[in-house]
């Protein structure tokens, strides 16, 4: 029987008192995919900045073929041919690809780099492993799809034999994810040893041998991949049958007037002649291809995008936002792409971003109310359910679904009318997604406008009652009811007919 790889063992790890990971024991075998799935604040991540040395145990021992180490940092893991290649990246982005990959590992004759040398070793990497990127190009030109590829041949190029990859897909595309996870494969045909983090289930079962499931953290279930189901890995992730991933449909309540006309909105090189209605009570979901305008149009509206033609009509008077907080004042709230790069001060209090856009209700005469105001957002974190020690807690110590929360959280503090959401169960776990989902729903049911873009399939067909799919900057059809299918949306997204559903606007 082929010994494992790597064995972790007894493995515990608390950070100011909380503890991540408790009495965690796995086995990694060598040229296997072995993914470490479960909710946000579940130990995956943690357990594998472990093993590349990133983070020490407090407890427990890491055996390298049945030997034990000490991983005093991600260095000596690469000693022992261990690296990671984490969420973020960690790139020179003023370099190019090839100074990038051999970045402290280049060839020498005296003080002088042997760029000749570099470049015949880059090209009998890119040759190993097909893995193509241009190596004159410099990083921040390159898509973070390209920029997790040069990671990898960095990996590559300092002889790693195992390597962790941290949540990797959560910045891609669905064509991008894809081509990663056929990258995977592959590096573990080459004999290479993969150890993918991810809550990502679908990418989990196309490419995984082995699963580790951490709940709480602590180790629930330890599984050959193909002797699972989607249900059964859901259940051992939450803790609990999960019957639907999505709400029931409720019925729209689209009678009466719009709250949100668009009529003919255009930004030249961006988006063109837009125009659609939301109507209270019902959630549109705008979908397409990267790059076909979803988010620019959204952003239009809120006022973070000008835009040069058309008119954006709300509880049917004509507005023109030229900043969010006209958008806020009129009952608009946006939850953006990203909650790291938009939406939080992640070193801020929980308090401090859920009220940040309301400061002035909780100031009287130039001084901020704070026990109004922690008052007030504990209010808000009970209603949307943020798992939080205290409203004083910094938002970047939360998991990314109490995250996502927050923003919800925040838009809960307005006299709401009509929420816009963008991207919102990004980066979070498959039990953070459902609550989202159910907030979403209680909203529409409320009677406020619900209007997101996503390029999730599921998410698109499983929440909306109407959906816009653009392409190029158009909209290429609107779809409604039981006209909404996986196959109607594909073919609109790529310019083919689709049968086109009820059309509101």
């Amino acid at each position: 029987m082929t010994a494992p790889a790597i064995s972790l063992r007894g493995i515990s790890k608390s950070f100011d008192g909380v503890q991540a990971l408790v009495d965690v024991s796995v086995d990694i075998m060598p040229g296997t995919i072995h993914a470490l799935v479960g909710e946000n604040g579940a130990g995956k991540s943690t357990l594998g900045k472990i093993l590349a040395g990133v983070y020490h145990a407090d407890e427990g021992q890491v055996l390298l073929a049945g030997a034990p180490v000490t991983l005093a940092g991600p260095r000596e893991a690469l000693v022992h041919g261990i690296t990671i290649v984490a969420q973020e990246i960690a790139l020179v982005g003023t370099r190019s690809v090839l100074e990038n990959v051999y970045l402290g590992s280049e060839s020498h004759t005296g003080p002088f780099v042997r760029t000749r040398t570099l470049r015949r070793r880059y090209a009998e990497l890119v040759a190993e492993t097909g893995i193509d990127v241009d190596a004159d190009t410099l990083v921040d030109q390159l898509s973070i799809a390209d920029q997790q590829k040069v990671e990898i041949l960095r990996a590559l190029a300092r002889n790693a034999d195992v390597i962790v990859m941290d949540e990797p897909t959560a910045r891609l595309a669905t064509h991008e994810a894809a081509t990663l996870m056929t990258i995977f494969r592959g590096l573990r045909d080459q004999g290479r040893t993969i150890v993918f983090v991810s809550h990502f289930l679908e990418e989990v079962f196309s490419v995984s041998d082995h699963v580790t499931v951490l709940r709480d953290g602590r180790k629930v279930a330890d599984a050959l991949a193909a002797d699972l189901t989607p249900t059964e890995l859901i259940t051992m992730m939450v803790g609990r049958s999960l019957d639907a991933v999505f709400p029931d449909k409720r019925a729209s309540a689209d009678s009466g007037d719009a709250v949100l006309q668009v009529r003919g909105l255009t930004r030249p090189q961006t988006f063109e002649d837009i125009s659609f209605d939301v109507f209270p009570g019902e959630i549109v979901v705008v979908t397409g291809l990267v790059g076909s305008g979803r988010s620019e149009v959204v952003r239009s509206v809120y006022g973070l995008l000008p835009h040069d033609g058309g008119e954006v009509f709300f509880d049917g008077r004509s507005v023109r936002h030229a900043h969010p907080r006209q958008a806020i004042a009129h009952g608009m709230a946006l939850i953006p792409e990203s909650r790291k790069a938009e939406g939080l001060f992640l070193g801020f209090p929980v308090a401090g971003n859920i009220a940040l856009p309301h400061l002035r209700r909780f100031t009287r005469w130039g001084i901020v109310d704070g026990s109004s105001l922690r008052r007030a957002a504990a209010e808000k974190m009970a209603a949307v359910g943020v798992k939080a020690a205290s409203p004083g807690v910094a938002a970047g110590l939360l998991s990314g679904g109490n995250q996502q929360k927050i923003l919800f959280a925040r838009a809960f503090m307005s006299d709401l009318r009509l929420l816009i959401a963008d991207e919102p169960t990004r980066g979070v776990d498959v039990g953070a997604k459902r609550q989202i989902y159910e907030l979403l729903a209680e909203l529409a049911a409320r009677g406020t406008g619900v209007l997101v873009v996503s390029s999730e399939m599921e998410e698109v067909i499983g929440l909306a009652h109407r959906v816009i799919v653009m392409r190029r900057g158009r909209i290429a059809g609107q779809l409604a009811g039981d006209a909404i299918t996986e196959n109607a949306i594909a073919h609109l997204a790529f310019g083919q007919d689709a049968t086109v559903g009820t059309d509101h606007s």
